[in-house]
């Protein structure tokens, strides 16, 4: 992992943002704008179809949970999905 203590300006994700090349393993960057506004959250694609994606928000203590996300850059999360 890179030092970010140091002040690397990387980031220590590899986020896929094109909609196009999805694919199940991803790690996507994804917002719930009705309720975080543009907050980035991470999340690993779970399911890809061709409308929208099913996003694990790798919460350990519910590992089974899948949100429904928009097919887009950074998929958007209905906030009713995360709760």
């Amino acid at each position: 992992m890179q030092d970010l203590a140091n002040g690397s300006e990387g980031c220590p994700f590899k986020f896929n943002f094109e909609p196009a090349t999805f694919k199940v393993g991803d790690l996507v960057s994804y917002r719930v704008p009705d309720r975080f506004d543009d907050f980035p959250f991470v999340g690993t694609l779970v399911a890809v179809h061709q409308d929208h994606v099913e996003i694990s928000p790798n919460d350990p203590t519910t590992p089974g949970k899948r949100m429904r996300g928009t097919r887009e850059s950074r998929p958007v999360v209905c906030s009713e999905e995360i709760f």
